[in-house]
């Protein structure tokens, strides 16, 4: 019996699970078996049907989405057309990972767990349904998971029982290998060009977009720093509509970029060609040639906290045997525990560990850095504006990530910081962008009114469904904004009372820190219950939720049950059952983020 070919197809959209997946990859390769890892939209999905062995790893997004690369994967396995049995061949087991904090919790995995049986295939285990919100994160899923598969698969195939493992602080070859120019006679250009063909811009062809403003629109006395900033798309083939989403990979600070370099000993001016290993793809938002600067600035995520695979990697370049010990207990099953007391409550930054493991960091080789560090993923804001009254311009709103830690320096969030670090008024700022379909869809029809409800930074998209249904003669706009304080954070405020003036909308707010006792826009929602119901049942209301996906959601979502209840004279399970119909139907949508 021949060893199988173990195909690992993954749906990221944060990187986690591709993490996971190269993670499942390696256990693989030290058994020696023939490995290939790819997003699931990258593989030709009709060759699923000859497979014998594979894994899929996929994240759930948004509310019950599949991650954008996989969506055409999503569409093709779901057709009806497609044969029962026509997975007949194919042994597979899926691991999903998700966020318990989300109601429709790991709802890919589930669901195409379902899908494959139905089509035939054999799965060799339980669905894993790793979950972020466990004390120990996913790994508390995922460890025991992968011990059961392997297990699965040594059973099928007998063989590999035989073959000779290689040792944990083995080091596997590296997926690329760096060639440095010595002799350059070209200078590599890392800078971001205007695409001279008329595409839409995308992840690999982002468009330069010039920072107009980047204004603070919270008091200097509030504790948090909010950003309403405007870019000028013209020439770019941008369009949106509201609820849509702008796409941005943010850059590391240069203080950051300056340390990787004196820890690892690069130069960031020299130059290099990367070369893949195997059957990888050299990464295509890289340059060739590239700088070294360009691949830690705009490439490298050295400022994330990084994960247990991080310190499995550089466990192997450990000579100083404290250092190695430590880094071995990290990476154990074990030390999960003490990981997340070192690494993850304080948030400590993969440079901070290299600076905390001197002797190991000296000893890491260039040609493992893309195997150490993910790239960094691109940032997703809702748009803030509508097309038909800024033409040409995108606006979005950013509350600054700054928070302290039992780290000395404050921790800060990547985007934010680097977004809010940029000033137009000191010369021409450009940041590249792209914008994809958001999952808020408002209604066409001119007298369907809408219900929405955002506090904080979850207006903005509520600002560009306005300022476009008014600019379509829809006045029909019912608004609940929540903050701390009516004078600190109230976004808009001067916006939204020329719109009630001009009898465009109605507004409910909640200053939950105005007064002794706290008020959410979930109180407003059951203040407002008559109004509501009215809205809702007789004239076909849409209602919308934007915000953190904390408390706020579930909150508002028990507010609205109540009304039912109240007004509409529904009992319990009636509330429920109409709550659950007008998510189906999207008469109900939330946007929510973590």
């Amino acid at each position: 019996m021949s060893l199988p070919t173990l195909l690992i197809l993954y749906g990221s959209q944060t990187g986690t699970a591709q993490d996971t997946a190269q993670r499942v990859a390696r256990q693989a390769q030290r058994r020696r078996l023939q490995v290939q890892v790819m997003p699931l939209d990258n593989y030709n999905v009709t060759n699923l049907i000859s497979e014998t062995l594979v894994v899929f790893v996929c994240a759930t997004t948004g509310q019950g989405d599949p991650p954008d690369n996989m969506k055409n994967f999503w569409r093709f396995l779901f057709r009806k057309s497609l044969p029962v049995g026509s997975l007949s061949r194919l042994d597979c087991a899926v691991l999903g990972l998700g966020d318990s904090s989300y109601p429709k919790f790991n709802f890919v995995a589930k669901k195409l767990h379902k899908r494959l049986q139905h089509l035939g295939a054999s799965l060799l285990l339980h669905v894993g349904l790793a979950d972020e919100q466990h004390d120990l994160g996913s790994d508390a899923v995922i460890d025991p998971w992968l011990t059961s598969f392997w297990e699965k698969v040594y059973a099928l195939y007998p063989p590999l029982s035989d073959v000779i493992q290689l040792r944990e602080d083995e080091q596997l070859p590296p997926t690329y290998i760096f060639h440095f120019l010595d002799d350059v006679t070209e200078k590599a250009d890392d800078r971001l060009r205007v695409p001279t063909e008329q595409t839409v811009p995308s992840r690999l062809h982002p468009f330069p977009a010039m920072m107009i403003f980047n204004r603070r629109v919270t008091d200097l006395s509030h504790f948090q720093d909010v950003r309403h900033i405007e870019f000028n798309v013209t020439g770019s083939n941008i369009e949106f509509a509201a609820g849509d989403v702008v796409c941005m990979h943010p850059r590391n600070a240069a203080e950051d970029i300056k340390q990787f370099c004196q820890l690892l000993k690069l130069d960031p001016e020299s130059q290099f060609l990367l070369r893949a290993t195997g059957n990888t793809a050299v990464p295509a938002r890289l340059p060739q040639p590239c700088t070294v600067h360009y691949l830690v600035e705009s490439y490298l995520d050295i400022a994330a906290v990084p994960r247990r695979s991080f310190f499995e990697l550089l466990s192997t370049f450990a000579t100083n045997e404290l250092e190695r010990e430590k880094l071995v207990e990290f990476s154990s099953v074990a030390g999960q525990n003490e990981l997340h007391t070192y690494c993850n409550r304080p948030r400590r930054t993969a440079l901070e560990v290299l600076a905390d493991f001197p002797h190991t960091t000296a000893e890491v080789r260039v040609d493992y850095l893309l195997d150490l560090f993910p790239e960094i993923q691109p940032r997703f804001f809702s748009i803030a504006s509508s097309l038909q009254v800024h033409p040409q311009r995108l606006q979005i709103l950013v509350a600054v990530v700054q928070y302290k830690t039992k780290l000395y320096k404050p921790r800060r969030g990547l985007c934010s910081s680097w977004l809010a670090s940029l000033d137009p008024t000191q010369g021409d700022v450009y940041v590249p962008l792209w914008v994809k379909k958001g999952s808020l869809k408002f209604p066409k029809e001119e007298d369907t009114p809408v219900i929405m409800v955002g506090p904080g930074t979850g207006v903005a998209p509520f600002r560009s469904a306005l300022q476009q249904r008014i600019a379509e003669g829809k006045t029909a706009n019912v608004l609940f904004f929540g903050c701390r304080s009516e004078s600190k954070d109230f976004y808009f405020r001067s916006e939204w009372e020329d719109l009630i003036k001009a009898g465009h909308l109605t507004l409910f707010t909640a200053f939950s820190r105005d007064q002794e006792e706290k008020v959410y826009v979930q109180h407003r929602v059951r203040d407002s219950a008559q109004l509501l119901w009215d809205l809702i049942a007789n004239k076909g209301a849409c209602c919308y939720i934007a915000g953190n996906a904390k408390q706020m959601p579930a909150s508002v979502g028990d507010a609205l049950k109540e009304v039912f209840q109240q007004v509409g004279g529904l009992t319990a399970e009636e509330a429920e059952q109409m709550f659950a119909a007008m998510e189906k139907t999207g008469q109900l949508q939330s946007e929510t983020w973590s």
